[in-house]
């Protein structure tokens, strides 16, 4: 599940924070992105739970309306949606029942936001029309969650806000994770029941490799991309650098020296739009040509054993879109808050206690 795109990110984020934290421990900054990554799992699996945690509270509604219905001598209530033939398959699922034993974190805990968000399903017109069809087949309970998931739970501030409650970690997660948990709802086969596979925390261990190396490629040879940076500068104002965009460079470098596999234009459209979403609104232009020129350099000097094929045109991809959790997200990156080490953290509180000690 966890790609090169999701890997991009959160190496953006860590190498900024590697810098601003102060803590200089290779080892621990490591630790620390792929405990990052980790929890971007841990998401995946948390939002496919919220699917579960709603369909427990429609069989809820439904126990409770059926006794009135009883009672007072009412039409049954539908069960279609309580016991939505997906949501059942997901709810036994072996894989997403391992998970949830070993987490302390529960939609049990967050209730509230639960009944909200059955209430707004139940007023949406995905859910009218689902009701209202004859259609009971696998397909169509399969379908309204993934229309559910696009059209509620994918642009949703409150719950935005709430797992920025429960995890610094998941700012910026959640765009990418909407995608791998649709790609999984549509997955799902009924022939496989409760053993359908979830996907797997890595594609291969390639990718895990790739994160580590790009890492510590990017940490330990800074000061020699950072000089690169300045040898092909000589067209371009490197004063006009946000530190942010030299951060984003240094990174596109190591993965151009490190991986001979990726082509230059590949790693430059990538850290060019990495550059429009946590930078400037000029810093992608910029990042652009002085990658390019940097490329050039490093291949007419013999660093860089690749070719700079020509590179196609991009559509125009303006700075994205303003949301609460994109504009939140960038405050924490702009105030060096983003994944704050949880080893620079504890490094800090146990000076503060030898601090103490040694007053004593």
């Amino acid at each position: 599940m966890i790609n090169r795109e999701l890997i991009r990110i959160k190496i953006v984020q860590l190498t900024y924070a590697y810098y601003q934290n102060g803590n200089k421990l290779m080892d621990s900054a490591e630790k620390e992105l792929l405990f990052s990554l980790s929890k971007a799992y841990d998401l995946y699996n948390y939002l496919l739970e919220l699917i579960v945690a709603v369909t427990q509270e429609e069989r809820n509604r439904v126990e409770v309306a059926t006794k009135k219905a009883v009672r007072e001598g009412e039409p049954m209530p539908s069960q279609k949606f309580a016991y939505n033939k997906f949501a059942v398959q997901l709810e036994e699922n072996k894989a997403l029942q391992e998970f949830a034993e070993t987490q302390k974190q529960s939609w049990a805990n967050s209730v509230e936001f639960v009944r909200g968000l059955c209430n707004q399903i139940e007023q949406s017109q995905a859910y009218a029309e689902y009701m209202a069809d004859t259609d009971d087949s696998y397909e169509a309970d399969r379908e309204i969650w993934r229309k559910i998931y696009r059209q509620l739970i994918q642009e949703n501030e409150a719950l935005d806000q709430l797992l920025e409650e429960q995890s610094l970690y998941w700012n910026d997660d959640k765009e990418v994770v909407d995608t791998f948990v649709l790609k999984t709802i549509k997955r799902f086969d009924p022939k496989n029941k409760a053993k359908q596979e979830l996907l797997p925390e890595y594609k291969d261990l390639e990718d895990k490799d790739f994160a580590v190396k790009l890492f510590r490629s990017t940490i330990l040879n800074a000061d020699q991309y950072q000089r690169y940076m300045s040898e092909t500068s000589r067209n371009w104002d490197f004063s006009r650098l946000a530190y942010m965009d030299v951060v984003i460079m240094q990174i596109a470098i190591a993965e151009m020296l490190t991986f001979p596999n990726i082509p230059i234009s590949v790693t430059i459209n990538e850290y060019v739009d990495l550059a429009k979403l946590y930078s400037t609104p000029k810093s992608g232009g910029y990042i652009n040509g002085m990658l390019d020129s940097i490329a050039r350099y490093l291949v007419s000097t013999g660093k860089l054993m690749k070719t700079i094929e020509d590179r196609p045109q991009r559509r125009q991809a303006p700075r994205r879109p303003m949301t609460p959790r994109l504009n939140r997200a960038q405050a924490a990156l702009e105030e060096g808050e983003v994944l704050r080490s949880r080893y620079a953290a504890q490094a800090e509180e146990q000076a503060e206690q030898n601090d103490e000690e040694r007053e004593d």
